[in-house]
C-alpha cells in the first residue's frame, strides 16, 4: 500500500504549530493525530489521520504515554479488549505504545473503566 507522507508531513506541520496543549487525564480516550508511520507502525486513517488512544501516563503538560487502540478482531497476547469505543469493539495494542506531543489529540471521546484501565495497565508492566 502507498503512503502518502507529503500530505501527512503538510498536516504535521499545521498540528505542530497550535500553540496550546490538550488538558487529559489517565484513563481519557481520545482521537489522536497519529499521522503515516513507517512499516508496521500503526497509522491513523482518515483526512486527518485519527486513532482513538488511551492516556497510560501523564509525563508533563505537553506530553503524555498513549495506547493506540483498534478496532480489529484479530487475536493476540498483545491486544487488551478494551469494550465499546466510538461505537466499536476495541482493543489496545501493546505493541504500539509510544510518547505523544497532547498537540496531536484532536477531541476526547471516552474513558475506561478503572477496572477495564487497571487490566491495561498490568498487562503492560507484564509486556515490559
Amino acid at each position: 500500500m502507498q503512503k502518502d507522507f507529503d500530505r501527512w508531513n503538510e498536516s504535521k506541520k499545521i498540528i505542530h504549530s497550535v500553540k496550546t496543549n490538550k488538558v487529559y487525564h489517565e484513563r481519557h480516550i481520545w482521537w489522536c493525530s497519529l499521522g503515516v508511520n513507517i512499516g508496521f507502525e500503526q497509522d491513523g486513517s482518515g483526512l486527518d489521520y485519527l486513532r482513538p488512544v488511551l492516556i497510560l501516563k501523564g509525563l508533563s503538560l505537553q506530553t503524555c504515554l498513549i495506547v493506540p487502540l483498534t478496532s480489529s478482531n484479530q487475536k493476540h497476547k498483545l491486544r487488551i479488549p478494551v469494550g465499546l469505543i466510538a461505537e466499536k469493539e476495541a482493543s489496545a495494542i501493546l505493541s504500539q505504545i509510544r510518547v505523544v506531543d497532547t498537540k496531536r489529540f484532536v477531541e476526547k471521546i471516552g474513558f475506561l473503566t478503572p477496572e477495564i484501565f487497571e487490566q491495561v495497565r498490568k498487562a503492560v508492566r507484564d509486556f515490559l
